[in-house]
This record gives C-alpha cells, sequence and structure tokens, in this order.
C-alpha cells in the first residue's frame, strides 16, 4: 500500500473528526451567545474562505489539514466594542464556557454513537465467538488448564460473547493484578474454571505492549478452516516463476499432507532459500513443481521464508466461528451508546494505568501508525474504514478531555478554577500552566513518534 494512498485516506479522517470537533465548540457558542469570528478546518493559508450571517462569521477551509480552531470574540486579544463586550469568551459565565469547551469532545462521541448505530441498525454485527484455538505447552494458559475447543463464556464473573470482549477484559485484568478467572464451555459439554496467573509486574506490563497479550499467556483463537487455495500470486515471485496460479490446490509440501492454508505457511516458513517440491492440484490433475523458497526479514535478525503467494478469500465461513446479531432502530441505539461508553471507560483506565507504569508507553500511536491504520481500513472497504473512525473519534474525545492546559479539558480546569473562586487565574499561573501542557504533548508526541518508526523497523 502506498504512502500516498495513506496519507490520503489520514486527511480524511482528520479533516472530518476536526470538523465535527470544532462545530461542537461552535455549535453551542452560538446557542449561549457567543460571537464566532472564525470556523476553520486546517491551518496555514486560507484555501477557501466564505464571511455569512449576522455576526459576518468567517468560515475557512485553510491549507494545512491538520486540525482546526474556532475563534470568538476575547478582548485579551484586542481591542472589542462596547456593544459587543457582552458577547466576548471572557465575559460570559464560567458555566457557559465550561458548556463551550465540553461540546468539542462531546461531538466526537456523539458522532461515534451515531456512526455505531447506523452500522448496528443497517447490517447487524458478525462478531467472533471466543473459541480456543492452539494453547502453547507449559504456558500461562496450558498451567490454567485451558484446552483447544473451550469456549470462554465469561472473564472474573463478567460475561463475553465475542473475542473482543475477551480482549479488553483481558487486558483489563494484567493491567491490574493479574488474574483472569476464565469460565469455559469444554468440548465434553462440561463447565470450569480456569484462571491465568501472572505475578510478575515487569512480565505484566510486557503483556499490554501490542501483539504481546496471547503470545505471552500462550493460547490463541481458533480460526475458521482456510482451504489450501492460492488467491494473489505475485508476479516474478518464488510461487510465479514455479508456475503456480491463483486457484491451485496445494496438496503437499516435502511430501508432508497439507490441510489447511496455516500448513502452507507452517512448512515454507522455518525454510528461507531452501528447494520444496509443492505437489497443487489444478483442473482435477495433479502436477509437482520445484520451489526454491524465498527469504525476507521476520525479526530478531532472522530470515524468513516466503513464496510470496496468498489463501483464496473464504466464500463462506463455516457455522459455529461468528455469531450474527439484527438490531432494531432502539435497540442499535442503545447497543451504540453502550459500546462508545466501554471503549470511552477502557481508555480511560489504560491512560491511568499507563502513567502509573501498569501499562506499556508502547501503546501509544502517532500520525504514521494512524495513516497506516486509516490507509488500511479504506483498503477493506467503508464499514471497515467507519469503524475506524469510531475509533479514532472516541479516542480523540477522550483525549481532549484530559487535563492538560493546552487541551480543552485544561481549559475546563481553568474555567472551573475560576467559577469556585470568583475571579480569573493570573495571566502568570495560566501562561505556566500552557507551557506545562505544551511541554506534557511534546513529550507524549515524541513517545508516540518514536513508537512509530520503532514498529515500521521491525
Amino acid at each position: 500500500m502506498s504512502a500516498v494512498w495513506e496519507f490520503l485516506w489520514f486527511i480524511v479522517a482528520v479533516s472530518v473528526l476536526v470538523t465535527v470537533h470544532e462545530f461542537g465548540h461552535y455549535w453551542v457558542a452560538r446557542r449561549l451567545g457567543f460571537k464566532v469570528l472564525r470556523f476553520s478546518v486546517g491551518f496555514g493559508k486560507p484555501l477557501f474562505s466564505k464571511v455569512a450571517g449576522p455576526d459576518r462569521t468567517e468560515y475557512v477551509i485553510a491549507s494545512i489539514p491538520l486540525g482546526g480552531y474556532v475563534k470568538m470574540l476575547d478582548e485579551r486579544e484586542g481591542p472589542v466594542a462596547s456593544v459587543d463586550l457582552p458577547r466576548s469568551f471572557t465575559r460570559k459565565p464560567p458555566w457557559q464556557r465550561i458548556l463551550v469547551l465540553i461540546a468539542g469532545p462531546a461531538f466526537n462521541i456523539l458522532f461515534a454513537i451515531v456512526v455505531l448505530w447506523g452500522m448496528f441498525w443497517w447490517t447487524g454485527t458478525d462478531e467472533a465467538k471466543p473459541l480456543v484455538g492452539e494453547v502453547t505447552a507449559a504456558s500461562v494458559a496450558a498451567r490454567a488448564g485451558l484446552r483447544t475447543g473451550d469456549e470462554i463464556t465469561a472473564v472474573n464473573g463478567s460475561p463475553v460473547s465475542s473475542e473482543r470482549d475477551v480482549v479488553f477484559d483481558l487486558l483489563d485484568a494484567m493491567s491490574s493484578r493479574g488474574d483472569a478467572a476464565l469460565s469455559v464451555h469444554g468440548t465434553d459439554g462440561a463447565t470450569r474454571v480456569a484462571t491465568l496467573s501472572v505475578p510478575d509486574s515487569a512480565t505484566r506490563v510486557r503483556l499490554t505492549e501490542p501483539s504481546e497479550l496471547f503470545k505471552g499467556l500462550g493460547f490463541e483463537f481458533a480460526s475458521p478452516p482456510i482451504p489450501p487455495v492460492l488467491g494473489d500470486v505475485k508476479p516474478g515471485g518464488p510461487a510465479a516463476r514455479a508456475g503456480l496460479q491463483r486457484g491451485d490446490r496445494i496438496v503437499s509440501i516435502g511430501g508432508a499432507p497439507i490441510n489447511d492454508f496455516r500448513d502452507v505457511v507452517s512448512h515454507i516458513k522455518p525454510h528461507p532459500g531452501e528447494l520444496v517440491a509443492i505437489v497443487y492440484q489444478r483442473a482435477n490433475v495433479d502436477h509437482t513443481v520445484q520451489v526454491r523458497i524465498g527469504s525476507a526479514d521476520g525479526g530478531e535478525g532472522k530470515l524468513s521464508g516466503r513464496i510470496e503467494a496468498g489463501a483464496a478469500p473464504l466464500v463462506t465461513v463455516p457455522k459455529g466461528y461468528f455469531v450474527h446479531t439484527d438490531f432494531t432502530l432502539g435497540s442499535a441505539l442503545s447497543r451504540a451508546a453502550e459500546e462508545a461508553w466501554g471503549m470511552t471507560l477502557m481508555q480511560g483506565r489504560l491512560v491511568i494505568r499507563m502513567v502509573t507504569g501498569h501499562v506499556s508507553v508502547k501503546n501509544l500511536s502517532g500520525p504514521l501508525s494512524i495513516a497506516e491504520y486509516a490507509g488500511e481500513s479504506a483498503d477493506a472497504g467503508a464499514a471497515t474504514f467507519l469503524d475506524f473512525l469510531v475509533t479514532i473519534s472516541l479516542s480523540l474525545g477522550f483525549l481532549n478531555m484530559l487535563p492538560i492546559p493546552i487541551l480543552d479539558g485544561g481549559q475546563i480546569v481553568f474555567q472551573a478554577v475560576e467559577w469556585l473562586k470568583g475571579s480569573p487565574l493570573s495571566e502568570r499561573a495560566q501562561a505556566f500552566g500552557t507551557q506545562v501542557g505544551i511541554a506534557l504533548l511534546i513529550l507524549l508526541m515524541g513517545v508516540a513518534f518514536f513508537n512509530d518508526i520503532a514498529r515500521h523497523f521491525s
């Protein structure tokens, strides 16, 4: 996927969510009688500008589409005509200023709920059932008695119905006490409890790193069988050079029978550079070819075998792996609100635990990772991109409520202090708070950007 494609969809996502956020500030400010001077999507030189409305508000689309702002009348920024003084930001009651500040994050959360509402009502949900797949010998999961084929029904007493529920609950458990009691329904029909226990705090923090949770616990979710049929075959790659084509069914590799595409991966990956005999079936006729396996960086200085061919997409998924749920208009709204609230609470817990050292800071993603996710989700289709927008919108709403002076949450703290003490904070105190806020944001952005670079080169 090209960087241009990723950047394009990153700009689309940022523009949509910033517009929603700033419209929240704008809409509430107008309703409460604040005088709005400018509504800008983006920073820098205006590409489009229009003045409209009784207040002669300027509406701008600017050249740098990485943010936006709503500029209100404020006597701290210059002289204000006496007739407009009651509509200046500083002359409005603190509670009204707080409502204007809250409105931006609130509209991001509302946007997420509305999008989820529409998706749930229109298509319902298809959720992967939390079925246990492979369990690593002598792992935390194996010692707890977890077995392949178990269906997880609850985590620490909280019912779960999908893989995502289990992921969230396990993250919550591992970033707190390190004990997760899994209620499971076995293949023998019996119900039992398997308790995953990780007493070492350093190990628990490592489990919260991206892609480390299930690797560290020693189990993975079951996946539907994938027929060993080739999909895309990269031109000029090892498979293509040997004559393999889309639609070929792999029968054996090096004499070992192949029943699933994962078997193809497991027989190719450990043998970079080797020559292997592959038996494949085309038009119901078996053929044999010799394939020189290619190699790629597998991480940690190791090479990984590749034949540059993927699996054919599944036409149908076998029953038992997914649960489909349809919603009425009302139940879809209820589910959307519940989903948005749950994700926001989880963000809050993880941020607090990140600050206290119980969750890895490697979870912070910067613009490079977000751009990559934007491009991948757009490439996967409208529904996936909307899911991405929901996640980022909820994150934007939550992060802006953090009590960091340069963010909406920090400004709310300033207004609340003024409301309680009956007079504004001194300019010196506000300036100091702003400087601290800028320093914190630079630190967070630096860590996130470092994580982006580390992920890219790993």
